[in-house]
């Protein structure tokens, strides 16, 4: 019986050492590596394939500055206007999530891009305590060992945005015919309206309600711009 517990309790001390081992080498690896693969993608192309259907996978890295910064300032006034300024974590989000929650309301997330950056790089999209224990794991490394810009950068390159699309690049070149550099300011705001669920609401085709958010999120995107300029991003 001893001898069981001393088996099992080197197993499980080696299997610590190697997950804090590998994702803190992952982290480091990514902190200059192009993410090219996402464990979201993988399971989008299963999905399709399941369903018998083409597999549709577009995905282009392209470095933060060959993105038109409105995107950047777009993402930012839709999801999480606070992200230069937390680290990681937007405490006054969540718990404005758990008053809604509380009150019987429409529930919001309260994920902050650093966190939606941790999960589209490290984990898996379906909900559950384990998986938020994880990615709040992979937050505090992200914050801890990337810069902002360099969080911003996988982001905007990893997140989806339509079916089968991931990146500034792909949904450029699929929805609007350019390049993740010449996006315009409206087009970057439709693209944030479409974030919380890109696979129902289409920015290359709009409806009433996304024409809606996306004038919401232009006239937050000045205040975004200030706070980009304060902070000095990009800066030397």
């Amino acid at each position: 019986m001893k001898k069981a517990y001393r088996i099992i309790k080197k197993i499980v001390l080696w299997g610590l050492i190697a997950f804090f081992g590998s994702s803190i080498f992952f982290t480091l690896l990514y902190k200059w590596m192009p993410v090219y693969v996402s464990p979201l993608m993988v399971i989008r192309c299963v999905q399709q394939s399941g369903r018998g259907e083409a597999t549709r996978l577009y995905h282009h890295w392209v470095p933060l500055d060959s993105i038109s910064p409105h995107l950047a300032e777009a993402v930012m006034a839709s999801e999480d206007q606070r992200f230069l300024e937390h680290s990681g974590f937007d405490i006054e989000a969540i718990k404005q999530a758990a008053r809604e929650y509380r009150d019987g309301k429409r529930r919001r997330g309260g994920s902050t891009i650093s966190q939606q950056t941790a999960k589209n790089v490290f984990l898996w999209p379906t909900s559950s305590w384990v998986r938020k224990g994880f990615e709040t794991y992979f937050t505090f490394l992200i914050e801890l060992l990337w810069s902002k810009e360099r969080i911003m950068e996988v982001y905007l390159n990893t997140i989806e945005m339509g079916d089968g699309i991931y990146g500034a690049q792909a949904v450029a070149e699929h929805h609007f015919g350019t390049t993740a550099l010449n996006l315009t300011k409206g087009q970057c705001a439709l693209i944030a309206a479409s974030l919380p669920n890109p696979l129902k609401f289409d920015s290359s085709n709009p409806s009433p309600y996304l024409r809606k958010r996306k004038r919401q999120i232009m006239r937050q995107m000045p205040y975004i711009r200030n706070q980009i300029k304060e902070k000095g991003w990009g800066e030397e």
